[in-house]
């Protein structure tokens, strides 16, 4: 069924979540911007009136890195020495030196309608494959960064792009590798293309900015982005993610990178910390503290052997978090609130961690808390199922075993934590169907154009 082709652009809802939880008989009404403009409460199903079983918020993925989708699967081969996070940037260092704008717009559209297909509406892309192959800017300093806007446009998902601001190699200002010569950019390159990028932006699509690391961007480079960069705009930073770069922060400046970066006085309610893995007791009091979020991506923490976030104490301080794939080894929002959950439970020994005193279930928890915290992240009206918000919805399989007759209370649980099966049906952005039955509108075509890139790419 396709909504978009009624004129007065509504839904009735047996079920949907609403702010407070499942709410029966719901109707959803949006205009034509693609913004939520009514909600009913108690409605009555009107005769030939589009309708679904359970219907509930997109969410935000917020942390992308498009193009690595190219490389999911390929990196797991043991090396020579020990593997490590490190070893695995090297590999991914030199496959991006080859990625050409169209190739980069064909494997952002696979990897956003995969996203699209599992229940992800909105993205914040963490952009820095900047310059050509030779690291030279483009004609149009923004082309790349363009591109992957423009699949995002093919695919309807609603995007945060974030310009990554990469100066350094490593901590005192290292010069950068040549093998990382596309990713080259100084705060007047991404305010450059925050500028160039700024027509673009809609209800649909926002421009922030991202200084990529401690590692790879100054404090005091950082301060001149943040104070250059419009009001508002979202930040978001690697911090903290291996153990190794812990201890070079300490080495360079005596302290850890989040007691680094929270000492200068700029993070805020703007800012997503990415990662954030390696902190101590009081760092995880201080950036709960600061109404920054942060940006948990479990897949990619445990594919890169990263370690676990401090989740229970980070909850105890009021923290706020979202979800990203980063890499795209999974681009499923079920897999990362899973294994952020399932991981818990390996460190602490225990079961049913992500709880808190209003809300006892583990799989409402986790939807609610990371719809919140990726929406703060994206800067965008999204989240919610209210008047305001943009109309991204996801509609499940009520037909599916794991969900035929199920009460309710238990369908987030159910969807979160058994089995694998993907159990979305449809998917609407902006109240636009993006997705039916399963596929995305345009797969068959995504894939041939995605399927052609990989035959180039893997015969380097």
């Amino acid at each position: 069924m396709n909504l978009h082709q009624h004129s007065d652009q509504r839904v009735f809802a047996q079920h949907a979540y609403l702010p407070q939880g499942w709410t029966q008989n719901v109707r959803l009404h949006w205009n034509a911007a693609g913004d939520l403009s009514h909600i009913e409460e108690n409605a009555v199903l009107l005769p030939g009136e589009p309708q679904a079983a359970l219907l509930l918020p997109g969410m935000t993925n917020l942390h992308s890195h498009a193009f690595q989708r190219a490389m999911a699967g390929m990196t797991e081969s043991a090396g020579n020495s020990q593997d490590s996070f490190w070893t695995w940037r090297d590999l991914m260092y030199r496959y991006a030196l080859h990625i050409t704008p169209a190739q980069i717009q064909a494997i952002a559209a696979q990897l956003y309608a995969e996203c699209l297909r599992h229940g992800y509406t909105g993205v914040c892309e963490f952009h820095y494959l900047h310059r050509d192959p030779a690291g030279a800017m483009y004609a149009s300093p923004a082309e790349m960064a363009q591109r992957v806007i423009a699949a995002a446009s093919q695919t309807g998902i609603g995007m945060t792009m974030l310009p990554v601001l990469y100066s350094y190699a490593d901590f005192n200002e290292k010069p950068l590798r040549d093998d990382q010569r596309r990713f080259a950019s100084g705060v007047d390159d991404i305010l450059l293309l925050v500028q160039e990028l700024e027509t673009m932006r809609s209800r649909q699509l926002e421009v922030g900015a991202a200084p990529h690391s401690l590692r790879a961007a100054s404090l005091t480079q950082i301060r001149d982005l943040v104070q250059a960069l419009p009001a508002g705009r979202p930040l978001h930073m690697h911090i903290a993610e291996q153990i190794k770069e812990v201890d070079a922060c300490i080495a360079a400046h005596g302290r850890r990178p989040v007691e680094l970066l929270l000492d200068s006085g700029l993070v805020d309610q703007r800012w997503c910390l990415v990662h954030a893995t390696h902190m101590t007791p009081q760092e995880v009091r201080d950036v709960a503290a600061s109404s920054a979020v942060a940006g948990i991506c479990t897949t990619t923490e445990g594919n890169l052997g990263d370690g676990f976030f401090d989740l229970p104490d980070y909850l105890a301080a009021g923290g706020r978090f979202g979800i990203g794939s980063d890499s795209h080894a999974s681009h499923s929002p079920v897999e990362e609130l899973r294994w952020l959950e399932y991981g818990q439970r390996l460190r602490l020994q225990g079961r049913n961690i992500a709880t808190s005193a209003q809300q006892k279930q583990v799989g409402d928890f986790l939807w609610q808390a990371a719809l919140q915290g990726g929406a703060q992240a994206s800067g965008r009206a999204v989240g919610q199922l209210a008047t305001g918000y943009r109309a991204d919805f996801v509609i499940l399989d009520d037909a599916h075993p794991n969900l035929a007759g199920l009460p309710v209370q238990h369908v987030l649980n159910s969807w979160i934590f058994a089995g694998n099966d993907n159990l979305v049906r449809d998917v609407y952005v902006g109240g636009q169907q993006v997705v039916s039955n399963g596929r995305h509108l345009a797969q068959t075509e995504i894939q041939q154009a995605y399927a052609d890139c990989m035959r180039s790419l893997r015969a380097l």
